[in-house]
């Protein structure tokens, strides 16, 4: 598959009449949430049904919503303060139009490859480059990919999504809402007095350890590939994984935390891991649920996640039916309420982090070897990305990934399957992989060894 860009520019909001002039010196910092996710940029391909929008109406689109979302046309800078901001100041984003020489059809089953890697721009964020940059590739036979490269640091899926629909809303002429910037910081104010009834030292931050260093350098010079898989859960899998991680419970648990467990004992067995290690799973919990008091506002770009992490040691998670490792998730998760969100905000907002000098545990998180014990996943299942429209209905396909792929990471995808089933792309070391698939798709850990 050849990919030619026909053009790239970076475009600037468009603000109609009733906005008489809108300040460009503005910014606002990051709040907590945002300083604990992931510091770089994400990635996402949505596939779709001819024709293409034209390149007017995409144009027009797009910067009408960047007014509406201003965040997104801003830069990562810092305040007059020294604090971690986003420049308010309309830099804009790149809007990228390419072609491809091949039909949509001939790249399909659409795993994650290299090749793919040519529908998305590797973005910016640092150093004064735009946190926003997309493109769309037209393909031969009409069909189109919107591929878009998004900074974490401004927003999570839910602030991403809102964006994309709103560009998708305006190309086909539907009236875009402008969205108020607020003040991040007065959102999530401390409590007074400030309550820490929780642990936050490693959990949300750590001190790094000299080994944490080393690791980075490990998985650097590691000679083995790490690849990724597209697990399709068909219904009837879903049926039997939700039918065993409930076994005797009061009543069902999630199908998102049955395949969860499920995957996370597939994934362990599968590195052959020693049975004395911990091995840990990180889920994300999205505060926009849980805090009520107040509430978050719905159209909020910026980050509200922070993590469950369920944990045991291997030779329990594997030895343990999946009805025990799903009421440990289960727990974990039921665990990060409210009042675990307040308790977070207190102790980042105390000055703790920078009189010990802590750091986001995110930021070590992708510096695991090929022997760690831990899952990272990215549950994008509750992000309406299948509304995305540009005029000729809902994605065929979406994948959404982190490049180059991590050993470990996995991204549920929201619902696009005809079949009512559920996709799952996972990321290993390609040594694990086959081994991974024979456990995924049997249900049952009966030939497990340790």
């Amino acid at each position: 598959m050849k990919i030619t860009v026909q053009s790239s520019k970076v475009l600037k909001p468009a603000y109609d009449g009733s906005v008489p002039s809108v300040a460009t010196n503005l910014a606002t910092p990051l709040t907590m949430f945002d300083k604990v996710t992931y510091a770089e940029n994400v990635n996402g391909v949505c596939f779709f049904h001819p024709p293409v929008p034209s390149k007017s109406s995409l144009e027009t689109g797009f910067v009408k919503a960047l007014a509406a979302y201003r965040e997104w046309a801003g830069r990562l800078g810092v305040d007059a303060n020294g604090d971690p901001c986003i420049l308010l100041n309309d830099a804009g984003a790149t809007l990228v139009e390419a072609t491809a020489d091949v039909a949509l059809s001939s790249i399909s089953p659409l795993e994650q490859t290299p090749d793919l890697q040519s529908l998305c721009q590797s973005g910016g964020g640092d150093n004064g480059e735009e946190v926003m940059v997309v493109q769309i590739t037209r393909f031969a036979c009409g069909s189109f990919a919107v591929a878009n490269t998004l900074h974490h640091l401004v927003g999570d899926g839910h602030g991403m999504c809102r964006f994309l629909m709103a560009w998708g809303n305006a190309t086909r002429g539907a009236t875009v809402d402008r969205i108020p910037v607020y003040d991040r910081a007065s959102i999530f104010k401390p409590r007074n007095p400030p309550r820490v009834d929780f642990e936050h030292r490693g959990v949300e931050f750590t001190k790094p350890r000299p080994e944490q260093k080393a690791r980075i350098i490990n998985r650097v010079n590691c000679s083995d590939t790490v690849v990724v898989h597209r697990v399709h859960f068909t219904p009837e899998m879903l049926s039997e994984l939700k039918s065993q991680g409930s076994a005797g419970a009061a009543r069902p648990y999630s199908t998102l935390q049955c395949v969860a467990a499920h995957l996370w004992r597939c994934i362990t067995m599968a590195r052959r891991l020693d049975g004395n290690m911990i091995t840990k799973l990180k889920i994300p919990v999205s505060g926009r649920e849980r805090m009520h008091h107040p509430p978050v506002p719905e159209e909020y770009t910026g980050n509200v996640v922070l993590w469950a992490q369920p944990t045991t040691t291997v030779r329990e998670l594997v030895a343990s039916p999946l009805r025990h490792i799903v009421e440990i998730v289960s727990q974990e998760v039921a665990r990060i309420n409210e009042n675990y969100f307040r308790s977070f905000i207190d102790f980042a907002s105390s000055g703790v982090v920078e009189e010990e000098g802590l750091v986001p545990t995110a930021a070590l998180a992708k510096a695991a070897t090929d022997r760690s014990a831990a899952i990272f996943v990215s549950n994008m299942k509750g992000v309406p990305l299948y509304e995305l429209d540009f005029g000729t209905g809902q994605p065929l396909f979406l994948f959404t990934r982190s490049y180059p792929p991590v050993d470990g990471f996995v991204f549920i995808m929201p619902n696009l399957s005809s079949d009512g089933g559920m996709d799952v792309q996972v990321g290993l070391f390609a040594r694990a992989m086959d081994i991974f698939k024979d456990y995924c798709y049997s249900l049952t850990t009966a030939n497990a060894k340790l």
